[in-house]
């Protein structure tokens, strides 16, 4: 007959208790009938222990007895006495049927029929009533009393042996328990593995999905194995699965088609902003050309904004391939400053530059955008006439480390846990000229675990946040396409 397992998860698990617990209920049954076994025998010991004992002390006194009755007819001849010989006698073969009857061998039989045999010799005699016969009686008790004695001492010795028996038995049956637990406890645990193995291959499917789920890979089907609840789960964190890919294509759709709609305008206003900063309309005055110049620099950092918002799904699944070069850590970190100079400037705020020049294995592009997202934030939450501090160092493990701090309120205790999610601005208000799209500091995680790396927001010197980095000078060959240096013009163009 072929095994049916239980469809569902609640009958698994007691099928599971049950497999698992008959092998231990048997090693409790069998205990109990060997205990059992044991208790019975040790019970007939003491029984059969007291019996024996109380019959060979009657036996003595009735021997005792028909001794005195005895040697009171040899003095006084009285029929009286010789009646109360017999009346102990009787007595006395009661108590050897009572011996007999007890568990013994041949031997206690043998004693027990010789007493027979000398108490009746002894009655014979005195029934003769002639004097002679009465003496040779009377001979006989110590015979008769011997025999009792070596009957009494057998009884013990019986004893002795049921006893020593009853220990071997308890032994062999401590022995065989101790195997059988020794042999039912790996079985148990077989069946719990075993059990825990069939439980667990669903359960952690359903962890995969949702982990995959929690971290956007969207392309993999959620197939569960198991039982049809399990599985039925699974289905509908697949059904989640498509929906949330149906959700995904059509944002990225939307922003297709807000790209579309957003370049043109973008690149006119820019590209006006060009012809009055270069004097193309007509020179300017220094009023004119600092407002040309803010338009022309908030131009480019909108559009900077609107390519990051609209490239996230490209970033996404290229986060992973980093083109490495070898380059100048600090000739970088200028770069993305210069393009806040102008910003700085208006603004206010001073700049403490502590930039170390290093030579680092990175992604060029994506290391920079790393370092402009994370002054952009700087600079959008610091008041005017504040501080901000750019901090580069290398570490004794063969890394090194990039701190951007600001002066601005910080961050909240409750923003904190979610501060790296994307599209996530939390409640405090920014400041500076533009408010954020929510995905640059998702970005620089991303592009910094790319790297092996890490990053994370402390509290430091100054009133606001601070966030460093901490990356590997150089990268191993598993997360490099091709290893090559910077190309100068591009540096120098950025």
């Amino acid at each position: 007959m072929q095994f049916t397992r239980p469809r569902s998860l609640s009958g698994l698990i007691v099928l599971g208790f049950l497999l698992i617990s008959l092998p231990l209920l048997a090693g409790v049954v069998s205990a109990s009938f060997q205990m059992s076994s044991l208790s019975q025998r040790s019970e007939r010991l003491v029984t059969h222990g007291v019996q024996g004992t109380q019959l060979s002390q009657a036996l003595v006194q009735q021997i005792a007895a028909m001794e005195r009755s005895a040697r009171l007819y040899q003095v006084l001849g009285l029929a009286d006495v010789l009646t109360a010989f017999h009346d102990n006698h009787d007595r006395m073969q009661a108590a050897l049927d009572g011996m007999e009857a007890l568990p013994g061998d041949e031997a206690r039989t043998g004693l027990t029929q010789s007493i027979r045999d000398i108490s009746a010799s002894i009655s014979r005699g005195l029934d003769t009533g002639e004097q002679a016969s009465i003496d040779e009686a009377l001979a006989q008790f110590g015979q008769l009393s011997e025999a009792a004695g070596e009957l009494s001492l057998f009884a013990g010795r019986q004893i002795d042996r049921e006893l020593r028996s009853v220990q071997s038995a308890t032994d062999k049956a401590r022995q065989r328990l101790l195997l059988q637990t020794i042999a039912l406890v790996p079985i148990s645990l077989a069946l719990t593995i075993a059990f825990g193995v069939l439980l667990g291959r669903p359960l952690r499917d359903i962890d995969s999905a949702i982990s995959e789920l929690g971290h956007g890979r969207l392309d993999t089907p959620v197939h569960v194995r198991g039982p049809t609840d399990l599985r039925a789960l699974g289905q509908q964190i697949e059904w989640l699965r498509v929906r949330l890919q149906e959700v995904s294509e059509d944002r990225a759709r939307f922003l297709r088609h807000v790209s579309h709609e957003l370049k043109t305008p973008l690149a006119t206003l820019l590209e006006g902003a060009e012809l009055l900063v270069d004097g193309s309309v007509g020179p300017l005055t220094k009023e004119q050309a600092e407002v040309a110049d803010i338009v022309r620099e908030n131009s480019l950092r909108l559009q900077r904004l609107i390519e990051n918002l609209l490239s996230y799904t490209a970033w996404q699944s290229q986060v992973g391939e980093l083109s490495v070069s070898k380059f100048s850590l600090a000739r970088l970190a200028e770069s993305v400053v210069d393009n806040y100079r102008l910003t700085l400037a208006s603004a206010g705020i001073q700049l403490q530059w502590e930039v170390e020049d290093l030579e680092v294995e990175a992604d060029y592009g994506k290391l920079r955008l790393v370092i402009d997202n994370l002054l952009s934030n700087a600079i959008k939450f610091s008041p005017d006439d504040a501080t901000l501090l750019v901090r580069t160092r290398a570490k004794p493990d063969d890394r090194f480390s990039i701190e951007i701090a600001d002066s601005g309120p910080g961050v909240a205790a409750a923003d904190r846990p979610r501060i790296f999610d994307a599209f996530y601005q939390g409640e405090a208000s920014a400041g500076g000229y533009l408010r954020g799209t929510g995905i640059g500091l998702s970005i620089v995680r991303e592009f910094v675990a790319a790297h092996g790396g890490s990053v994370e927001l402390l509290d430091g010197d100054l009133p606001g946040a601070l966030f460093r980095v901490d990356l590997p000078i150089h990268q191993p060959r598993d997360r490099r396409n091709a290893l090559q240096t910077a190309p100068l013009l591009q540096q120098a163009k950025e």
